[in-house]
């Protein structure tokens, strides 16, 4: 399940993070220290970085989501989201069933040699954003550029959408 994020006009009940966990940022934290307590006289000092590890993989997963900015014109809404390191290639929007779903993955891989060492290290990540379409979104015309690692979608409002509210007077009675 991806992280749902809806525009402003209507409001979501569900806020899940990751490969459907809900986001929990200090749940993880609060797991590491109790077992590093329950491990302090079993051994701690045996292997006082395994905890680190785990709570620092646990971290990076709850923040792999990009934050974004929706903003509101008169005749689209924008979303824009900043995705360092990745390629367009790299990069899957959809449309349907009334929501727009932005996917990213992100490989990076590193390797080192030198006389004495040599060090690989590679990480992935993945993230998934769900924004539900407000009304008056023209859908298939929605675009999407990517630039010096910022996407940028237009969501383009139909022309009944961008039409200007109506005032009504109020008389007396």
């Amino acid at each position: 399940m991806a992280t749902e994020t809806k525009l402003p006009v209507t409001k979501s009940s569900t806020a899940t993070a990751v490969a459907g966990e809900p986001w929990r940022p200090f749940q993880a934290l609060r797991s590491e220290i109790d077992q590093i307590f329950d491990d302090f006289g079993n051994g701690f000092w045996n292997r006082p970085f395994r905890s680190l590890a785990r709570l620092e993989r646990d971290f990076s997963k709850s923040i792999a989501a990009p934050a974004v900015d929706v903003a509101e014109s008169d005749k689209a809404y924008e979303i824009t989201a900043e995705l360092p390191g990745l390629d367009e290639k790299n990069i899957d929007i959809k449309v349907a069933n009334g929501g727009l779903t932005i996917k990213g993955e992100k490989r990076e891989e590193t390797e080192e040699k030198k006389k004495d060492y040599y060090v690989s290290e590679r990480s992935y990540g993945t993230f998934e954003r769900y924004f539900t379409l407000p009304e008056g979104v023209n859908a298939d015309k929605i675009e999407a550029t990517f630039k010096n690692g910022v996407l940028k979608v237009v969501l383009p409002k139909t022309e009944e959408a961008q039409k200007p509210a109506k005032t009504i007077n109020v008389k007396a009675a």
